[in-house]
């Protein structure tokens, strides 16, 4: 599954947008720290709002602070934010879908009752409030939120899996020759379920970027840290589109769809790999293209043939 999922285009790619933006946050502050005029909070009053030139190769914010610098910094807040709340989020959804799906019966009814009690809560506007009413809302804060509340759709997609799973024939066979449950929870039926929950935790690490974004520009984070959302926010307290000062909000923007689009990318990938429907497809797909290209090949050497043939009896 390994050699399968690196050969994919769309993981190799995908991989590699996320792998830079991971080394960008953590050898970010080294980064700023070492490379002179990049200091996220430094404010340089000789250029306010000025557009990206070759001293500020991303402009400044109308605080003259350096926007290449917020970006580097922005990317150790924003991934924070949602690989942690992807692995709280993941975590949760594991731990109540799959017992739910493998024992069933009176277990099976009170998680999925969790579950479905979860789903149909108003999210949007519970993080709100809580958020809110939290004090010291730091990015840790933001991201056990978001985490604590975006479990129960895997949790369902996760108990439907382990509950076909649970059903089939060698896990019937090994419960009646008396393996433990612990055992065949972990040793059986999780290690079939990976697929899925690596399609969940990349999705969690979507949602948690953008939740943190969008929850920054409705102004509940904490004004001290940096990240794409607070960058977003800050420019649109400042009127920053009306000012035409495009370079504010685009890099944290472009930043957040890359992020997102690397994720989807490797989501497709191990989906195609992990999926025998899309997998049996795949193949027919590229089967096909080999052979028209093989038949286009056959004939373009025939029509040579004939028309060299007709050359020399011409001749």
């Amino acid at each position: 599954m390994r050699s399968g999922l690196l050969r994919g285009w769309k993981v190799r790619v995908g991989l590699s947008v996320i792998v830079f933006f991971v080394l960008l946050a953590l050898l970010g502050p080294w980064l700023t720290a070492a490379v002179p005029g990049l200091d996220p909070r430094a404010n340089d009053l000789t250029a306010i709002g000025q557009p990206p030139s070759a001293q500020h190769w991303l402009g400044t914010t109308q605080f003259g602070q350096d926007v290449l610098a917020q970006t580097i910094e922005g990317a150790r807040g924003s991934l924070f934010v949602g690989f942690l709340s992807a692995v709280i989020g993941t975590a949760l959804a594991i731990l109540v879908g799959l017992p739910a799906g493998y024992f069933g019966g009176r277990t099976d009814s009170w998680l999925n009752f969790l579950s479905n009690l979860f789903i149909v809560m108003p999210v949007l506007p519970l993080i709100l409030i809580v958020a809110g009413y939290m004090q010291g809302t730091g990015l840790w804060v933001i991201a056990l939120i978001i985490g604590f509340f975006g479990w129960s759709g895997g949790a369902r997609t996760i108990r439907a899996q382990a509950m076909s799973v649970s059903n089939r024939d060698f896990v019937l066979a090994m419960r009646t020759l008396g393996e433990p449950h612990h055992r065949l929870l972990f040793h059986e039926v999780l290690p079939h379920l990976t697929g899925w929950i690596a399609a969940m935790f990349l999705q969690g690490v979507i949602g948690g970027v953008m939740a943190e974004a969008g929850l920054a520009f409705l102004g509940i984070s904490d004004s001290g840290a940096i990240s794409w959302g607070t960058m977003i926010q800050a420019a649109q307290q400042q009127s920053a589109v009306l000012r035409g000062m495009w370079w504010w909000f685009v890099p944290p923007g472009l930043c957040i769809a890359l992020v997102a689009t690397a994720a989807t990318l490797v989501n497709f990938g191990v989906d195609e790999l992990s999926n025998p429907k899309l997998r049996t497809v795949r193949r027919s797909v590229v089967r096909r293209t080999r052979d028209r290209a093989g038949r286009a090949s056959r004939a373009d050497r025939a029509d040579g043939v004939v028309g060299e043939t007709r050359v020399g009896s011409d001749a």
